[in-house]
């Protein structure tokens, strides 16, 4: 889709994000909630809702609640109450799901975003707890749609933004913030191709200057940062076309298409009164006393916020690179674990955040699908503290380990990349270079001081780049001038 031609519109977007709970059991029920299990192997007679059964709250859940509440600095309600939300899908065994409506578990709290060089403050409305539905199958049978109902029942922490992102960008900066704090919490793994982190875009636009919000539509469960952005850019663009076409934005929910990179439409845009919400009749109101909320806030982890400070105060390091070795839980325990093990750490922390996410990147890989381990990087940084390899050795080192499955010693090794650093060795390298050219050794010493560079280089080509290049430099200059 073309990009609009008018300059005239704002979008105005929230999110709506789902985080499974890393919980051992369900949230009713005593049932596993393990990813990729046989289907329909860990659903009991609670999930399935048979006649008679009963729910019970589990309390790791509410903890993980509370656990983000006060991560926030938000409101942690007093009395938390259970709603049945109807509507009635194949995926849904009850006809039912019981979520929360009035009183969420978790009231209005703010998060800080980086964007653009800026921060800026969005406002989340309320988190509150929900049971997952089933999955329908669509693809397993040619005239049947088949239904895995594992996943029934698992806990569910759902954040909802205020509308106070402005673009596609700023959404996936406050999903990548939401991701970052549960995972560091470690009430969710947030792993989005498992379904543990996804979200609802709500997408409307408005004339700039406006106050009032435009028709909104509802882009539901996106499952990767770089699909909500592409989603809600074609959204914003489709919406624009729409309207200055003298067409009216229909309130639905839709869905995205990843391959045809699109929206498409899914069905009306349901309101609260479509689900007949009321008070979940087999759940007690539950309590929440401020002795418990403080006991949880007294064992929070470390956030990220706090590990960026610390990373630039403990191992002097910039905000930038602190920034990037706590973008994910997995790289700040990366970083921390080598941290410990080496003597120069900030030289350390411009290889990772450098060549070693270059390699990543390359490769398309996240932190937790590296070839290369964190032993791997604190022997190859030992190696160079000790100058027993170059920089350009360390390169290639880190590009061997990447393909090859061989330690740093045994590529040293074969690749014959042990730095020179005997004076005596490398005199005798000089003192042969310096006969060979002796048409440049007499222009260097009558002024031409570049020719050092030359020198530097036929070296470095003698020894295929092992030489030591402090101690080439300090005997070059020397022998150069006699």
């Amino acid at each position: 889709m073309s990009n609009p031609k008018s300059n005239l519109w704002e979008s105005v977007i929230g999110l709506e994000i789902h985080v499974q709970l890393a919980t051992q059991s369900k949230i009713f029920s005593s049932s596993p909630s393990k990813f990729g299990v046989e289907q329909n192997t860990q659903a009991s007679i609670i999930d399935l809702g048979l006649p008679g059964v009963l729910p019970v709250i589990n309390k790791k859940a509410i903890e993980m609640a509370v656990k983000f509440g006060c991560s926030i600095n938000a409101e942690i309600t007093e009395k938390a109450i259970f709603a049945r939300k109807n509507y009635f899908y194949p995926d849904l065994p009850k006809g039912y799901q019981i979520s929360q409506l009035d009183n969420p578990i978790v009231g209005k709290g703010s998060v800080m975003i980086d964007f653009e060089g800026d921060e800026k403050e969005i406002g989340i409305t309320r988190a509150h707890l929900e049971e997952d539905a089933g999955k329908s199958i669509h693809d397993k049978y040619k005239s049947f749609t088949a239904i895995d109902l594992n996943r029934a029942g698992t806990p569910l922490l759902e954040i909802v933004s205020e509308p106070d992102l402005r673009s596609s960008k700023e959404a996936v900066s406050y999903l990548k913030k939401i991701h970052s704090i549960v995972t560091f919490l470690g009430i969710s793994d947030g792993d989005m191709s498992q379904g543990s982190l996804r979200c609802d875009a709500n997408v409307s636009i408005r004339k700039k200057g406006e106050e009032k919000f435009g028709n909104r539509t509802e882009i539901k469960n996106i499952n990767s940062f770089k699909f909500v952005e592409k989603a809600i850019e074609y959204e914003i663009k489709r919406q624009t076309k729409v309207v200055e076409s003298g067409e009216e934005i229909i309130q639905e929910t839709r869905l995205y298409d990843s391959n045809k990179n699109e929206t498409r439409s899914m069905r009306s845009k349901e309101h609260a009164n479509d689900y007949r919400y009321f008070p979940e009749p087999d759940l007690i109101p539950l309590k929440i006393s401020s002795e418990y909320i403080q006991s949880v806030k007294e064992k929070l982890p470390e956030l990220p916020e706090q590990k960026i400070k610390r990373f630039c105060s403990n191992y002097l390091i910039n905000e930038y690179e602190s920034k990037i070795l706590n973008s994910s839980k997995e790289m700040s325990v990366f970083f921390e674990t080598i941290a410990k093990s080496v003597k120069d750490v900030k030289t350390a922390a411009k290889w990772i955040v450098g060549d070693f996410l270059a390699i990543l990147n390359k490769n398309n890989k996240n932190i937790s699908e590296s070839n290369i381990s964190s032993e791997d990087l604190i022997d190859l940084f030992k190696n160079l503290e000790e100058n027993k390899i170059s920089n350009p050795a360390a390169k290639k080192i880190l590009e061997v380990l990447w393909n090859q499955d061989l330690t740093v010693q045994e590529i040293i090794k074969k690749e014959n990349l042990e730095q020179i650093s005997n004076e005596d060795e490398l005199l005798k390298i000089i003192m042969k270079i310096i006969e060979e050219n002796p048409k440049q050794h007499n222009q260097y010493k009558s002024g031409k001081d570049k020719l050092f560079g030359f020198f530097v280089g036929q070296v470095m080509k003698e020894t295929k780049g092992s030489a030591d290049p402090k101690v080439v430099n300090e005997i070059l200059r020397k022998e150069l001038n006699q």
